[in-house]
């Protein structure tokens, strides 16, 4: 069965372009609404902002294939630019990666992320993080491809974590064999200096997406940087997580000692108009009953 989404078009179209893309990343319908408003043009449900989010719980595999589903589908109904899902692992074996990266798709995400760790996943930039062998790896992302070919119009981003436990060589090996299986993006997790970021984009073919963490294993270059070395597309998987967070704990710590805090908040006007407070009621002006008489 087709599965046609019009962000998938789009988010063809930037590829294809040649530009450089930054993609914040978003948690929920509201940072993703934020991210659209700002004027990117593109971005990503964190699996790790998400669970946080959703869960209040680290990015351990604990969100599970419905729950991702629900979370992207909300994300996605919110936003007219594309967004790339987290979709982890594919939940189970390579039937199951078919339909996740299916039902990614039927819920209107323009792109779906798959790797090869074992599971339950792991952070990227946390210890302890594992990956599947070589095989198992590939037929995740040929499952992927295949649900593409079945219908589900949907990119397919390929990461792989091998360089963490088996060295660089095979993670760009592998990601060499994901881009020749057909994934649309390839996404090199966790270089730890830029010598490694220069062997993935010299060597790795296609479009490539660097994972930006503060504070994270790889070096936080400029977007300038990033695009000079060959990377496409930035993530930035944590940066407005980071910055909600702090901004709610500095505002409690001023309710809790009864401070003020008009500093911190935003406008009450800004804060119904961010959220849509102003379009939803110009929109329902042409259904009032004054109106129709």
């Amino acid at each position: 069965m087709n599965i046609s989404n019009n962000a998938t078009s789009f988010l063809r179209n930037l590829i294809a372009s040649g530009e450089f893309l930054p993609m914040p990343c978003c948690f929920d319908a509201l940072s993703a609404k934020l991210i659209e408003q700002a004027g990117f043009n593109l971005t990503f449900m964190s699996g790790f902002a998400a669970s946080a989010s959703r869960l209040g719980a680290p990015d351990l595999g604990l969100m599970s294939y419905g729950e991702v589903v629900d979370q992207a589908r909300n994300i996605a109904e919110a936003i007219k630019i594309p967004m790339i899902a987290d979709g982890d692992t594919g939940y189970g074996n390579a039937m199951n990666v078919k339909r996740t990266v299916s039902g990614l798709a039927r819920a209107g995400c323009a792109g779906a992320l798959i790797e090869d760790q074992i599971a339950p996943k792991r952070c990227g930039h946390t210890p302890g993080k594992d990956v599947v062998s070589r095989e198992e790896a590939f037929d995740r992302i040929q499952a992927a491809v295949d649900a593409k070919a079945d219908g589900a119009d949907i990119l397919i981003m390929a990461r792989t974590d091998a360089n963490h436990t088996h060295g660089i060589e095979e993670a760009i090996n592998r990601a060499q064999v994901f881009h020749e299986i057909g994934a649309d993006i390839l996404f090199v997790e966790a270089p730890k200096d830029i010598h490694e970021m220069q062997l993935i984009c010299r060597e790795v073919p296609g479009c490539k997406m660097a994972n930006i963490v503060e504070g994270g294993l790889t070096p936080n270059l400029s977007m300038r940087d990033l695009s000079d070395l060959g990377y496409q597309i930035a993530a930035y998987p944590l940066t407005l997580l980071s910055s909600s967070m702090r901004a709610m704990k500095s505002t409690l710590e001023l309710m809790k000692d009864d401070l003020p805090r008009d500093e911190l908040l935003l406008d009450f006007a800004e804060l119904r108009k961010n959220i849509g407070f102003d379009e939803y009621y110009k929109a329902s002006e042409k259904y009032t009953s004054a109106k129709r008489k």
